[in-house]
């Protein structure tokens, strides 16, 4: 059937068909649908089936019937075209909100909300208004703002290649695009783009971490190091990460225990240094070498002291304090997490570096990239800022 006019009288009309068209599809019977429509049971068949008739010509004019398409399931929390109509038939008899409520087993507020949102022009709640009204103003699927707009995805795929958390690359959307809130994403927004097959934004293959063994405690059979200072003699002000220029270290192990990094870790600013064993393993005095030529060129201020575990590799600590100064404090056996924020950067270096894998191909070069982009990475704990940008910022105030 044809539309009615868009006047008041109109979209009473139209009203009643799209209500008489939703209670058909809904299994409601014809007169049922008729009577509740408020119609003639002969305007519904037409409704329904359609119509043939003769114009003033004689020539024959078919009035098809109104669509009845299939709805879909409507989420129980929301209000049903059943539950509008009674709405409906009780305000129109004056009963309260709370009675309506009561009735229908609804919140008092819900349908509070319900006749004010959705009553039309006149102030007058009608059933199948409101359920357009409230039809339109759900959310419709749209494109992504990382599908439909080039430059924000290829901002986008760009961080996460460099292996950024969905969370760095939100807090980075927002300096880049300050004052384009348009291309500004939240962390939900990007992990959903992520895993949308739909969408070409994805991100390098995490690690997969593997249960550790648990280890049995019991005595150390390689032996001690000598002359060692323990992590309980270590300055207070190390621990409040106030002042710049306390490391961190470890080695991260390549397959079989044959080849090595050395990582250095700065407490304050979160900067890291990856030292290059060319010996393979990293025996005690390519330890001391890679050491002493990463902190020798610092200024005196940014290498006082330097965070250890008990293992052999740091056997020359003296020799090591003797040519930079750097105060060496060991670490109490079996206990990471007196360098936390060492372990921490181990962890994410394994996305460059997986377990298993022969670490004596791995140039100093190599070693460089990978610092650098770690350091160029805005951290949640800096307030967002870059551990590269502090650390140089604290250099150049002391080399001054």
């Amino acid at each position: 059937m044809g539309r009615s006019r868009a006047t008041h009288a109109g979209r009473a009309q139209t009203e009643k068909q799209d209500q008489f068209v939703r209670l058909i599809a809904q299994g409601v019977s014809n007169q049922q649908a008729c009577r509740i429509v408020g119609i003639n049971r002969r305007t519904g068949t037409r409704w329904r089936f359609g119509r043939t008739i003769r114009n003033t010509a004689g020539d024959p004019v078919h009035y098809p019937p109104v669509k009845t398409a299939t709805l879909p399931e409507r989420n129980p929390r929301y209000l049903s075209l059943e539950e509008r109509t009674e709405i409906a038939v009780l305000h129109a008899r004056k009963q309260s909100v709370r009675e309506i409520a009561r009735q229908l087993g609804r919140s008092a507020s819900t349908i509070s909300r319900e006749l004010r949102r959705n009553a039309d022009e006149s102030g007058r709640y009608r059933a199948a208004h409101a359920d357009r009204a409230a039809v339109a103003r759900m959310a419709r699927p749209r494109a992504r703002r990382v599908q439909a707009d080039p430059e924000l995805r290829g901002v986008v795929l760009g961080l996460l290649a460099k292996r950024w958390s969905p969370e760095q690359v939100a807090q980075e959307l927002r300096q880049r695009f300050a004052g384009q809130p348009e291309r500004t994403l939240c962390t939900e927004s990007i992990y959903q783009a992520i895993y949308d097959p739909l969408v070409p934004v994805s991100r390098p293959a995490k690690r997969r971490r593997r249960r550790r063994r648990r280890r049995v405690q019991g005595l150390e059979r390689r032996g001690r190091l000598s002359g060692m200072t323990m992590i309980a003699q270590r300055p207070a002000e190390v621990e409040n990460r106030m002042q710049v220029g306390h490391w961190e270290g470890d080695c991260i192990m390549g397959a079989g225990n044959r080849s090595a990094i050395g990582t250095l870790v700065e407490r304050s600013t979160r900067y890291l240094i990856l030292v290059h064993v060319p010996t393979g393993r990293p025996t005690a005095e390519a330890m001391r070498r890679g050491i002493v030529a990463a902190l020798a060129d610092l200024p005196v201020e940014l290498r006082r002291t330097l965070t250890w575990d008990q293992g052999k590799e740091l056997a020359l600590h003296a020799q090591i304090h003797e040519e930079t100064g750097t105060q060496v404090f060991f670490c109490d056996a079996h206990s990471p997490w007196q360098r936390g924020s060492n372990e921490n950067m181990n962890g994410l270096l394994r996305d460059y570096f997986p377990k298993g894998s022969d670490l004596r191909h791995v140039t100093p070069e190599d070693l460089a990239r990978v610092a650098d982009e770690v350091n160029q990475r805005p951290r949640k704990t800096l307030a967002w800022k870059r551990p590269a940008d502090l650390f140089a910022g604290e250099a150049a105030r002391h080399s001054a």
